[in-house]
């Protein structure tokens, strides 16, 4: 058995945090006279064992929210609950304004992400993902929370008003796996995903009027979904500025995930324990080398090992109420997906290179392939997602403080 597969494999009581790789399991798994021939192997010394996080992926405070979140039993603690929400490229595109019986939700407009949202599809949908959140704390803190979408039509910034009044504690099943959902782009083992378990996930629309969520299971259905997604993610390092767009929101170095404490880092990429320390070890990867990864693992883990495919599906793609929705959903289909142990990827560059192709006058290449594969009148696709379960959990990813996105 390979050190990787035995990393793998190792027991969770190995790691009680579910965060991955720690010191204790890494020394363990490699050993401190291994770790050290690797280190002087590759010539770096031993300086970015430290300063880039090899030793202690997901701690510190950008990975505090995570413990943190259920503290605080006012609405400001509902913020801390909506700030683990899923959101485009780790963006936290958010801002929340509360008193003692409202939050209310806005976009910050200087995060969106650029070529890859120019209409903001995305950056609304994960604010739809945060508001879910909200509303699961609220019923958790004993209130009773109603939403209002878009409450100031003067105000396109203002996504949601959450108006709060005293109810019962009654924490929702899913409120738990607030703190356990992350996006895990790793491999997903054969296992299939049973037709009883899609279903749970497709329950989760009740109070959500208008959105719906498709699957495709087919061995066609699958093929040409993974076709469109390899393609797609093509285009978009093809594009040099999605390219460059994605790019600055790469944190490679500990510096940058303390100063920033949001985007996508090395342990949000879903790779085997070793692998992951020697990425770390390794100088910092370029835009180029980064490209070419990302579709390397799209081609021969993230397609190649789903074992099914999700669309959120609403009326309108460019309405702001139904993006808003749709996020909705999507969250809820993740934090059901991860009580039921099952893995979710939010896989976003088709509907990327749809949005991108309209903002830029281009022929329309990827919008056809994806109506042909839905093949229904009046459902368009709002977002895309692979499911299945985890060949090794995924890890933390670092998030601003309540303190930064509050006002």
């Amino acid at each position: 058995m390979t050190i990787e597969r035995e990393l793998v494999e190792a027991p969770a009581g190995e790691n009680p945090r579910g965060v991955g790789v720690t010191r204790r399991a890494l020394l363990k798994g490699v050993g401190a006279g291994a770790l050290t021939v690797l280190v002087a192997g590759i010539g770096v010394g031993s300086y970015r064992v430290y300063s880039n996080g090899v030793l202690d992926s997901g701690d510190g405070e950008p990975y505090d929210p995570w413990s943190h979140w259920r503290d605080d039993a006012s609405p400001l603690g509902m913020v801390a609950a909506a700030i683990l929400a899923a959101n485009p490229h780790n963006s936290q595109s958010w801002m929340f304004a509360v008193t003692p019986t409202s939050v209310d939700v806005f976009a910050d407009l200087g995060r969106r992400t650029g070529a890859l949202d120019p209409y903001g599809r995305e950056q609304m949908i994960g604010l739809g993902c945060a508001v879910e959140n909200l509303v699961l704390a609220a019923q958790a803190r004993g209130y009773r929370a109603t939403v209002a979408l878009l409450p100031q039509q003067s105000d396109p910034t203002h996504a949601a008003s959450i108006t709060l009044t005293p109810a019962t504690v009654s924490p929702a099943a899913s409120y738990d796996a607030i703190g356990l959902r992350h996006s895990n782009r790793g491999p997903y083992t054969t296992q299939t995903v049973s037709t009883e378990s899609l279903a749970t996930l497709s329950s989760q629309t009740d109070g959500l009027p208008g959105v719906s969520v498709r699957w495709f299971t087919s061995a066609s259905e699958m093929a040409v979904m993974s076709s469109m997604l390899i393609d797609a993610a093509g285009a978009v390092v093809g594009d040099d500025q999605q390219s460059r767009d994605a790019f600055a929101w790469f944190r490679n170095d500990r510096a940058d995930i303390d100063a920033y404490r949001d985007g996508l880092t090395l342990d949000g990429q879903g790779l085997a324990p070793l692998m992951l320390s020697l990425a770390k070890l390794a100088p910092a990867s370029t835009r180029e080398a980064g490209d070419a990864f990302w579709l390397d693992q799209t081609l021969t883990v993230h397609t190649r090992t789903a074992a099914a495919y999700g669309v959120i599906t609403v009326a309108d793609v460019t309405a702001a109420d139904q993006r808003l929705t749709g996020g909705r959903l999507l969250q809820r289909i993740h934090l059901a997906a991860t009580s039921e142990g099952i893995a979710l990827q939010h896989m976003n560059q088709v509907t990327e290179r749809i949005d991108r192709e309209l903002a830029l006058g281009a022929t329309a290449t990827f919008g056809p392939r994806l109506h042909a594969l839905l093949a229904t009148s009046g459902e368009n696709v709002l977002s895309t997602f692979r499911v299945g379960y985890p060949a090794r959990e995924a890890l933390l990813s670092p998030r601003r403080p309540v303190s930064a996105v509050t006002r």
